[in-house]
């Protein structure tokens, strides 16, 4: 088993360290904007990775050559051949793989689910093994390199001792979804008859806001904006060259320690006000709902039959059921499921078992997925996906992509949307989609 070489460096704010990378291969921040010592502790930094895995519609790819083997259980095989020891009192993510997972990736992983196979909006998966990395506690304000060697600690220092890169603009206008309201509130109502007809208890349903980008943008800059505006505990930027990506999700997909599992589901969304008695009162309006209360445990009991499906027997719990966590923009409801993964099992399998994720398909997870592909007609990307990293010492932590932007063939496409129950009001899910969005679109004004 591999010893990483470890080196501490001064702990500055880790999105403008990035500033000094941009335009390094395969550039990765993935960043706790909100802090919190358990959500918002740590960031991580990344670029010139040693390998990459990618799955497009033309098949596995590893460095470019093409896989007989499917994805999952290559990312599996990667783990295992290099595990490396998880050295206590540093950040968790001490190298491995790193990157995105689409939520178009979930059609391959449910071949028998009637979903069409859309032009893909970028590649369904995306990991680089990366040999070095910039971690940070926010907690101890401590920063370090932890590297394969002291090599490659050398040449990532220098990079982040160089001088920051200029910064495009952050402002894109012009923006057009493909829904008109009426069509929206039509797919909801739509919505609502399938679950009405016994075909699902609820479904995930989305619009899609595209503009053109504009000569002079700068997906970088707009991160460096959306990470004030909407200051989440699971942000992210990528840039692997055809897709850049910004992310602001405060929802986790899960983490894995080593042992135990944890997912974090959000359903329930309430708009902040800046009136503290308004906004209480949308508080209270939230955690007595029980529309929003129904549709959040429907969600816990899917993901503890997917997780029931990796985890030891009676391993599966719930300590936290509708819990309240308030953002910069919203109110969530977010419930906490725990399980411990049975041994032989690994992280891939782990992902197979989970992904996409339960809070962003609806219940049953197959027949919602096949109704969101019917109403939105449209790919999802890189948005409800996840992002994250999966650690060669076995921990892992990804996020579920929402709040996220995604930049590819000179087209910005930002995406909003809700669960739909028996209960919900048309046009009370048109104005909660774009409440979801409101932060992001605010970062892109001029």
């Amino acid at each position: 088993m591999r010893e990483p070489h470890i080196r501490e460096i001064v702990c500055l704010e880790p999105s403008a360290l990035a500033l000094r990378l941009k335009g390094q291969r395969h550039l990765t921040l993935l960043e706790s904007v909100m802090r919190s010592e358990h959500l918002g502790r740590y960031s991580f930094l990344a670029c010139n990775p040693a390998s990459s895995l990618e799955v497009t519609a033309e098949g596995t790819f590893l460095d470019g050559t093409r896989q007989d083997t499917d994805a999952l259980t290559l990312v599996s095989r990667i783990l295992a051949a290099n595990r490396q020891r998880h050295v206590p009192g540093l950040p968790p993510f001490q190298g491995g793989l790193a990157g995105y997972i689409s939520y178009d990736f979930g059609r391959q992983l449910e071949p028998d689910a009637r979903i069409p196979g859309f032009a893909a909006l970028c590649p369904d998966l995306v990991l680089h093994h990366f040999d070095c990395v910039a971690a940070f506690d926010h907690m101890q304000e401590r920063a370090w390199i932890i590297a394969e060697s002291a090599a490659r600690a050398d040449q990532f220092e220098a990079l982040l001792n160089g001088r920051p890169r200029p910064l495009g603009s952050h402002a894109i206008t012009g923006w057009q979804s493909n829904f008109t309201r009426e069509d929206y509130e039509t797919a909801i109502a739509r919505t609502v008859e399938f679950i009405l007809a016994g075909d699902i208890f609820q479904a995930n349903i989305t619009q899609m806001f595209e503009a053109a980008i504009p000569e002079g943008f700068d997906p970088l800059a707009f991160y460096r904006v959306l990470r004030l505006k909407n200051p989440a505990t699971f942000a992210a930027f990528m840039d692997y060259g055809t897709v850049q990506i910004a992310s602001s999700s405060p929802e986790r997909l899960l983490r894995h320690d080593g042992a135990a599992v944890e997912a974090r589901p959000i359903k329930g969304t309430r708009r902040r006000d800046s009136d503290p008695s308004r906004d209480a009162n949308l508080i209270a309006d939230l955690t007595s709902s029980r529309k929003d209360r129904a549709e959040n445990v429907m969600i816990v009991d899917l993901l503890r039959n997917d997780l029931s499906r990796v985890s030891k027997p009676g391993s599966v719990k719930v300590p936290v059921l509708c819990g309240l966590e308030t953002y910069a923009n919203v109110h969530h409801l977010v419930s906490v499921i725990t399980s411990e993964l049975k041994d032989g099992l690994g992280l891939g399998e782990l992902i197979g078992a989970t992904f996409p994720g339960g809070s962003i398909t609806g219940a049953p997870k197959i027949r919602a997925m096949e109704i969101i592909a019917e109403i939105e007609q449209a790919p999802r990307g890189v948005y409800c996906g996840a992002i994250g990293y999966l650690g060669f010492n076995g921990k892992a932590d990804l996020n579920i992509a929402i709040r996220t932007a995604q930049f590819a063939d000179g087209v910005a496409r930002v995406q909003g949307g809700g669960g739909i129950t028996a209960r919900s009001n048309p046009a009370a899910e048109y104005e909660e989609s774009l409440t979801k969005i409101k932060r992001i679109m605010e970062a892109f004004a001029p």
